[in-house]
């Protein structure tokens, strides 16, 4: 009996040990070599698989190898930026085929193809699956995926209407009969940009004197700036009260960006190593203190206080008002949202904008002459916003040449065709935005050029 026992003991375990062998040997090895073959026979070039690591090494070397060198003055930055990608382009054409670890990986730089998959809506293209240190920096509706991205945004979307981001409305939560009349949110939102701005500028004049220059990184007060207006608009407090969320964030993102580059070992976030440690401690850490803020914010609304001025307040009456399901969990990754995406976009876009006036004084005089006649000494309101054609004009031109996300990524959820090209489930989708901005086919032979008056 014990024998017998013993025996289908062993038996199964070889089996299970067999079936483990079979599951790491398919996945590290023939399923990647498989799709690199079906891939090739359709004329697709690229490189080959390399076990486990696929291209990691090698992107790695090209990044090293670029940030190596100093940075030009032309506008030409993909082989900074993008090196690895921009040198498959040049080797391989529009389309060609690399590695991400045990994953093939399509770099795709066709224009029609890009519209193509970006406009898809039968759910064959999704976001990449990540790996879950990766993970751990959700940010709510950017970062979810079918139904789930449809009800989410659903949700949300009520709070974003144009009407109540820029008309006078009337308050829901009287406490009297008579009709008072709410602030017009996109005055009030244009009063804390004004109040940022003033700011920013007499934190400058403090440290230039009359009599000499000095040097200062716009980089750096940008980040304030945007923090700044960030925190008045969304959650109606100061820079300095989510301070600790920025702060926070940027260390995140930095052990996030850490991870990306390290092959992903499954499991290995559950090793309580320091750095896994300090990953989940940050993530506690923040939504404590949006806790807190929403906390606050709902008490006010149960007083009957105005709380309907900033997105926060706009994130919970929309809860409030249609019951549509909407969680504190929800509302939590959204203002994590806010606070991430928000800073680091709009504080690239001034640095480069500033930059880049300094290099063309002509078309910073030309700025500085319509905010002065459409404005003059008013405070900035969304008609006088209207006006800013030429302001309009170079914030494009600058959003073409420096864009703040250069690279859009997709996976294939099933086998589907685009273009005429068959691409079966599995496969990553890179689709270098920064290339389009910088195609003569799309833009013309000054594609390299600082103009602005191709956006007129």
């Amino acid at each position: 009996m014990e024998d017998h026992i013993f025996k289908t003991l062993a038996i199964s375990s070889a089996i299970i040990v067999l079936y483990s062998v079979i599951r790491v040997v398919y996945t590290i090895w023939w399923k990647p070599i498989s799709l690199g073959k079906q891939l090739r026979k359709q004329g697709i070039r690229g490189t080959s698989y390399k076990l486990l690591y696929g291209d990691m090494k090698e992107s790695g070397e090209c990044m090293k190898e670029a940030w190596s060198k100093p940075m030009s003055l032309n506008h030409q930055i993909a082989p900074r930026v993008s090196p690895f990608f921009y040198q498959m382009m040049k080797n391989y054409g529009k389309v060609s085929l690399s590695w991400r670890e045990t994953r093939p990986r399509l770099i795709i730089a066709d224009p029609e193809l890009m519209r193509l998959i970006l406009a898809d809506k039968n759910g064959d293209f999704v976001k990449p699956p990540l790996n879950p240190l990766v993970d751990i920096l959700q940010l709510g509706v950017s970062t979810l995926e079918g139904q789930r991205w449809a009800k989410r945004r659903r949700l949300i979307t009520p709070a974003f209407h144009l009407e109540k981001l820029k008309t006078q409305y009337m308050s829901k939560y009287m406490k009297y009969k008579t009709l008072i009349p709410i602030v017009v949110p996109n005055r009030k939102w244009c009063l804390h940009f004004s109040t940022s701005c003033l700011g920013l500028i007499d934190r400058w004049k403090k440290l230039i004197s009359p009599q000499e220059s000095h040097e200062l990184d716009v980089g750096a007060e940008f980040q304030i700036l945007a923090g700044d207006v960030i925190t008045r608009t969304a959650f109606g407090s100061s820079y300095e009260e989510g301070k600790r969320i920025f702060e926070l964030q940027k260390e995140q993102a930095k052990l996030v960006l850490e991870a990306y580059g390290n092959i992903y070992i499954p499991g290995f976030r559950f090793i309580p190593t320091k750095k896994n440690k300090r990953r989940y401690n940050i993530d506690n850490e923040i939504k404590a203190i949006l806790r807190d803020m929403i906390s606050k914010k709902e008490q006010a609304m149960r007083d009957g206080q105005l709380v309907n001025n900033d997105l926060l307040g706009l994130l919970l009456q929309c809860k409030e008002e249609s019951n549509n399901g909407m969680t504190i969990e929800d509302i939590i990754e959204e203002c994590k949202l806010f606070y991430f995406a928000g800073q680091e976009t709009t504080a690239s876009l001034l640095t480069w904008t500033m930059i880049l006036l300094s290099m063309h004084p002509d078309w910073q005089e030309k700025a500085r002459d319509e905010v002065l006649r459409v404005c003059g000494k008013k405070t900035l309101d969304f008609e006088a916003i209207n006006h800013l054609k030429i302001v309009t004009m170079i914030l494009h031109e600058v959003l073409r040449l420096y864009p703040p996300a250069v690279t859009i990524f997709r996976h294939t959820n099933r086998k589907t065709n685009i273009g005429g090209m068959s691409i079966p489930a599995g496969v990553d989708c890179v689709l270098p935005v920064l290339f389009l901005h910088s195609d003569p086919k799309c833009w013309g032979e000054d594609v390299e050029e600082f103009n602005p008056e191709r956006f007129s």
